[in-house]
């Protein structure tokens, strides 16, 4: 994994262990056990798995805690607050969303080289990526019945986070008012500040047929909510069936909830029709899911078309940054073309197709 995994662990304990021992109120120094490195934790994350050991009260704990940091070197994006992360994940502790119990908010580099944040770990599985589940591992050894009901727990997660109010939860942080008039604008206008910032936007000309689109396409007067931004089953943790945690907050933003739901939507079928694979025989259609969708939230799910086209553009944006990361760290080769063909442009070139805008 790029950049992290150069991360002197030995030295990260030592730092970890004198940093926890004032905030856990340990009698004598905490024992760090298992720290485990960002090996599966992701391309734009810096993560940190580990147990601590201490003594309190006279008795022995053991807390498993998670430790995300903001990511340095060549980042996919520009910007990374977890910070925001934070706030956003111990604002949700007394809403029916499922998240890990936050721990404590580090700001200063000083600790650990960047600001991070601790929270607990929560057991339980997580749905994978590498290899894709539509091609092995436990959800797809699961029988199709237990394939449909991981989909709508996953799903009802999903839509208590479309019914949160994010005005009483104090979200207004969230709002860029600066950055454009509405949220859809401001996200619009975010992408674009990415493509200039991450890319030579002259060898993307499928990012900047889509982007034209969604310019030109752009529907007006959206409803507000709170989105997590990058909705789908890889993001959570399950307990036999249940999701029980929902996690990476990074792209968390205000916008219409149907922005989610579309990339819940879109990444699926990525993971399916853009590797050219069968997709999961449990899994519901989505037809079904915009149904259960609605019925879950209360909402409408008006311009799903337009906001699919929109996760499909974004996910290919960022995967065209992570091509760019593994080349620059030599994971793939410089000539490689990974970053503009892969499982989200193929599928981004089919939707414009099918909207007529190819």
């Amino acid at each position: 994994m790029p950049g992290p995994k150069d991360r002197d662990l030995a030295q990260t304990q030592a730092q970890l262990e004198a940093w926890l021992a004032p905030r856990l109120e340990a009698e004598g120094p905490v024992r760090i056990e298992g720290l485990q490195g960002p090996s599966e934790t992701g391309f734009s994350s810096d993560t940190l798995l580990f147990d601590a050991h201490y003594r309190r009260a006279g008795r022995e704990a053991c807390e498993p805690l998670v430790a995300r940091l903001k990511p340095s070197g060549f980042t996919v994006f520009q910007h990374y607050d977890v910070e925001i992360q934070y706030r956003v994940m111990d604002a949700l502790a007394d809403t029916p969303v499922p998240v890990p119990r936050m721990r404590w908010f580090e700001a200063s580099a000083g600790p650990l080289g960047a600001p991070f944040y601790v929270m607990d770990r929560v057991a339980g599985r997580v749905p994978s990526d590498s290899p894709p589940m539509h091609t092995g591992g436990w959800v797809y050894d699961l029988s199709p019945e237990d394939q449909a009901a991981l989909w709508w727990n996953g799903l009802d997660a999903l839509a208590a986070v479309h019914r949160l109010d994010w005005r009483a939860l104090g979200f207004q942080f969230l709002d860029h008012p600066e950055a454009g008039d509405g949220f859809l604008q401001q996200q619009l206008n975010e992408y674009d500040a990415f493509l200039d910032w991450g890319l030579d936007r002259s060898r993307y000309p499928l990012l900047e047929r889509a982007f034209a689109y969604l310019r030109e396409a752009a529907p007006e007067n959206q409803p507000d909510g709170v989105c997590w931004g990058d909705a789908r089953l890889g993001n959570q943790i399950f307990d036999g069936l249940k999701c029980v945690a929902v996690l990476d907050w990074e792209m968390v933003r205000l916008g219409n909830p149907v922005d989610d739901l579309a990339w819940w939507l879109a990444i699926d079928r990525c993971f399916y029709e853009g590797i050219g694979i069968d997709r999961l025989p449990g899994f519901p259609e989505k037809a079904a899911t915009v149904a259960r969708w609605e019925e879950r939230t209360g909402r409408e799910a008006a311009h799903l078309e337009y906001y699919e086209v929109l996760a499909l553009f974004r996910f290919s944006a960022i995967m065209a940054r992570v091509g760019l990361q593994m080349k620059h760290y030599g994971i793939l080769p410089a000539d490689h073309t990974m970053d503009r063909d892969n499982l989200a442009s193929i599928t981004l070139q089919r939707a414009l197709a099918e909207r007529g805008a190819a």
